[in-house]
């Protein structure tokens, strides 16, 4: 039988790597805010000629627009963002592009107030925290006839909030090389990584809490070895399944779900591990107390 939880440090370490690599990539390129949480206006057109972005951010830039951000969306199709714009501003804009670049049709267009750009960014974050302790409170109370159930809960929100750190840190990295935006799909992606991260971990503990029951091993790091064993397969073709069509909608339906989608991708491929290698390995840490030997480094080279 594989041996998981034996390597429990070594996943430990691959995943401190990886979240202080997207920490450090968050201090480094940040998140670019979207206009719903930054203000401003997105116009979206459609040239009947073939017209390339660099055309297009050259012609706003002429029109006074020198901040705006271009981007591709289909062919020949472009969203633009610049400060919040008035009804005249936006004729000015079209007629602009449409003198130089050719006739054009109107896709979409909203702005965003600052009043409800400070709101909604306010919304979304009591939403994130609301979630986190929400599951904090529904797993303990799920496992309420175990022994010490407050340690259940507490995992599944630390591999939980490993997992949308580290969709942080690939967004921001990104973001910062390709502009991308904070947006409501962002934190749509974030909330929906957080429930499949959980459902993943939730349906591994389910199946320690029967072993358990059966009395299977007097140890709990063989219980929670055979447990994940057990669960691999369901665990990996849930997975698999999930990224298939994540990547068919990153692929096929475009930048209107970008964020979403991306967010999704790195969730669930972070979700997935941490659900196997890291929930239950720190329940194994935390019932046997090796915080101490969490903390020594050479432990990890065993």
């Amino acid at each position: 039988m594989m041996d998981i939880t034996g390597k429990r440090f070594l996943f430990l370490l691959v995943s401190t790597i990886v979240v202080v690599i997207g920490i450090i990539s968050l201090a480094t390129f940040g998140l670019r805010a979207g206009i719903e949480f930054s203000s401003g206006s997105i116009l979206g057109v459609s040239f009947e000629q073939e017209v390339d972005a660099a055309q297009v951010k050259q012609e706003i830039a002429r029109l006074g627009y020198p901040n705006a951000l271009v981007q591709r969306t289909g062919q020949d199709e472009f969203l633009i963002r610049t400060h919040e714009l008035t009804d005249e501003e936006k004729a000015q804009l079209e007629a602009g592009l449409a003198g130089t670049l050719g006739n054009l049709s109107e896709t979409q267009f909203y702005s965003v107030s600052p009043i409800v750009a400070a709101e909604t960014a306010s919304n979304a974050a009591i939403a994130v925290a609301v979630a986190a302790v929400g599951i904090l409170l529904y797993v303990t109370w799920a496992f309420r006839r175990m022994p010490r159930p407050f340690h259940y809960g507490t995992c599944a929100v630390i591999a939980l909030v490993h997992d949308a750190l580290v969709a942080l840190g690939v967004f921001s990295f990104f973001g910062g090389l390709l502009n991308w935006q904070v947006n409501l799909m962002f934190i749509t992606g974030i909330l929906a990584v957080i429930g499949y991260s959980v459902n993943a971990t939730v349906v591994i503990f389910d199946r320690i809490r029967e072993n358990l029951i059966k009395g299977v091993s007097a140890d709990f790091e063989v219980v929670v070895n055979n447990s994940l064993v057990e669960t691999l397969g369901r665990s990996m073709n849930t997975s698999l399944t999930t990224l298939v069509v994540v990547l068919a909608l990153l692929l096929f339906v475009g930048a209107s779900i970008q964020n979403f989608a991306v967010v999704m991708l790195t969730g669930v491929i972070a979700g997935t591990f941490s659900s196997i290698c890291i929930a239950p390995a720190l329940l194994v840490i935390w019932e046997k107390r090796e915080w101490g030997k969490f903390l020594r480094w050479p432990a990890y080279l065993r």
